[in-house]
Parts: C-alpha cells; sequence; structure tokens
C-alpha cells in the first residue's frame, strides 16, 4: 500500500530528472475530451491545462469531496460538500473552460466502481478521448475511478489517458512502478499555465487551513501540480 505522507518529493528533483523533458507530445492536444475526477480539484490539478486546451469538455464528478476534511468542525459534510461544487464552478470559469458537468455523487472514500463504469460508458464514444485519474495514483478513489474508466473505455472504443495527481508525490524519477514508456507531454502556454495557476487557487477548502486543520495542498504539493506542462500515461 502507497503511503501519501509529508512533503513527497521536492519539485526540484522532478526539474532536474532529463525524462521529463524529452517525452514524446501528446497529439492533437485541442481534441475534445472527457474527464472523469474522483474529487472536485482532481481535474484541474492533473490536467487542468490540457481542458483549457481541448475545444470540448464534459466533466464527470465522480464524488462531491465531502470528506476531504473528515473531522473539521467549520462545515458539515453536506456543507463542504457544497463549497466544493462551488470551488469547482469558479475553477472551471477562472480556466476559461465552459464544461458540462455531470454529478454522479458517489460518496467520498466509497466509489462503486462496477456502478461507476456503465455512468461513464454512456457519454463515450468510439475514439473518444477519456481522461481518468491514473489506476496507480496511490489513492483509493483515483484508483476506482481509474479502473472503471479503463472498463468502459475498453466497452466503446474511446481511448483513455490517465492523468497522475499524487504520483509526483510518493515517487520518484524513474519509479519502476509508473508506467514512464507510455506517459506523453502537454506543453502549456505561458498564458494557459498561468490560467490553471489561478484555477487552482480557487479551490480555497483546499490550498488553505481549514480552522485547525492544515491544508491539504501545501506549497510543496502546488508545486509539482502547477507547472507549464502535464503528463498523461496513454
Amino acid at each position: 500500500m502507497i503511503e501519501i505522507e509529508g512533503t513527497g518529493t521536492d519539485e526540484s528533483t522532478w526539474r532536474a530528472w532529463p525524462v521529463l523533458g524529452a517525452l514524446p507530445p501528446l497529439p492533437n492536444p485541442e481534441s475534445p475530451v472527457v474527464v472523469v475526477a474522483p474529487h472536485p480539484d482532481d481535474e484541474v490539478l492533473g490536467v487542468g491545462g490540457l481542458l483549457r486546451l481541448a475545444r470540448g469538455v464534459r466533466l464527470i464528478a465522480v464524488t462531491d469531496g465531502e470528506a476531504s476534511h473528515p473531522t473539521t468542525t467549520v462545515y458539515t459534510k453536506p456543507e463542504l460538500a457544497a463549497v466544493r461544487r462551488q470551488e469547482t464552478a469558479a475553477a472551471l470559469a477562472t480556466l476559461g473552460v465552459a464544461a458540462r458537468v455531470d454529478r454522479i455523487g458517489m460518496p467520498d472514500g466509497n466509489i462503486d466502481e462496477d456502478a461507476l463504469v456503465p455512468l461513464i460508458a454512456r457519454v463515450l464514444r468510439p475514439g473518444a478521448r477519456c481522461l481518468a485519474t491514473w489506476r496507480g495514483d496511490g489513492h483509493p478513489d483515483h484508483e476506482a475511478v481509474g479502473r472503471a474508466a479503463a472498463r468502459a473505455c475498453a466497452r466503446t472504443g474511446a481511448r483513455l489517458l490517465e492523468y497522475p495527481v499524487w504520483t509526483w508525490h510518493w515517487s520518484t524519477p524513474g519509479d519502476e512502478r509508473v508506467p514512464w514508456s507510455s506517459a506523453l507531454r502537454v506543453d502549456l502556454p505561458p498564458e494557459v499555465a498561468a490560467a490553471k495557476r489561478a484555477a487552482v487557487a480557487e479551490f480555497a477548502s483546499q490550498v488553505n487551513p481549514l480552522g485547525p486543520d492544515p491544508a491539504i495542498l501545501p506549497p510543496p504539493v502546488l508545486r509539482r501540480l502547477t507547472r507549464d506542462f502535464e503528463v498523461v500515461f496513454g
């Protein structure tokens, strides 16, 4: 089992690894996409720049992220879910993405993978581009979403591209658990990278402390997720 703790691998370590700079580019980054997000913010953290570049975006929001702060007294779970839905809307607007959003409402931390497969498959077509969290990302919800998306793509003939989020935290350059051989790079123009950074800042419940609870996404984590490029496995 992968442990996600501490500040993780420093971004300077990733920047010094020449493999990332030499990854082949993702063809046609402007292609329309269906993006599947386990929690509000995953889609922006992982592939926000690619969403900005895409000609059309449909977001499948699997949970409302109500369990991000299980002991908080600042919000009840329904209140936190509402806050996080609002943050997603603000982030997409800041990013300049007019996405169609399908809210599934599965429990945060208890995703029903089998039930999710047809909910993804119903919006896919042969050859469509489907973005989902990587099946090995180290977070149970991320991995469940990745597996469900893989099954939905196999069923429909859509093309799956998996995006890492927490992988950058627990792994290190050359980590053999990570499928670097299938990695593709999306370089973000300066204005797109800036829009992504601004969009990430809209997730205030995650990037700032919530009452006595520390930020879920402190600066060392954000530095890895707000680069001028993104990586997908495909």
